[in-house]
């Protein structure tokens, strides 16, 4: 058990426990992540219970945090089961590394590797309604009609009869229709001949019309 003390081979430990967890958050399966997970958190808690470091309390607590999470896959529910189960474990794991400053960078350490580690593998695993849930997928993508705003482009060049008094924002009749506008800054009346000019956006940018 000597080198399993070696700090190194802790951080790995941890790595492993913490990957397993998040396969298993994004698969929602309790296979190989689950089975791996376990054997690194035996070997480690098993060799920082030998050095008389961890208690079995503490080891509960890990293993209850296991059992929120595995609830939390099975039966989704908003993820607050997870995350009370990640900050159990999280918690066990700091008491486990001594409980100072440098068994919270050591978890850091750990945590970091294990995302970099799940970052090269996650595009190749199913996805689980949990994930989802945590993981915001779709897009609003003009292929899927979304569109920030209505192109109004075709306006251009077209004429239209003030609606109200242009202040020089009003309304403007354009094909019988009623289109919010304003004017490049002069007042002009109701009634007026105008031709849109330019269009930014929803902006629509109109002129008078010189008789």
């Amino acid at each position: 058990m000597e080198y399993v003390s070696m700090p190194a081979v802790q951080v790995l430990l941890l790595a492993i426990v913490f990957l397993a967890i998040f396969v298993e958050i994004k698969t929602g399966g309790l296979g190989v992540g689950v089975l791996l997970g376990l054997v690194a958190a035996g070997v480690f808690f098993g060799s920082q219970y030998m050095k008389g470091l961890v208690s079995i309390y503490q080891i509960g607590i890990f293993l209850a945090g296991i059992l929120f999470i595995i609830v939390e896959i099975l039966m989704p529910t908003v993820g607050l089961l997870a995350g009370v189960g990640v900050a159990a474990m999280l918690y066990s794991v700091v008491l486990a590394l001594g409980g100072d400053v440098n068994a919270v960078y050591a978890m850091l350490a750990a945590f970091v590797l294990a995302i970099v580690m799940f970052a090269l593998i996650v595009k190749h695993l199913p996805s689980s309604k949990l994930w989802n849930k945590i993981v915001l997928r779709d897009q609003s993508t003009s292929q899927r009609g979304y569109v920030s705003a209505e192109s109004r482009d075709t306006l251009i060049g077209k004429k239209g009869k003030v609606l109200t008094e242009l202040r020089p924002s009003g309304s403007i009749l354009i094909d019988g229709a009623p289109v919010d506008v304003v004017s490049e800054g002069a007042f002009i009346s109701k009634d007026e001949l105008v031709e849109v000019v330019a269009v930014h956006g929803s902006r629509v940018v109109v002129r008078k019309v010189a008789v």
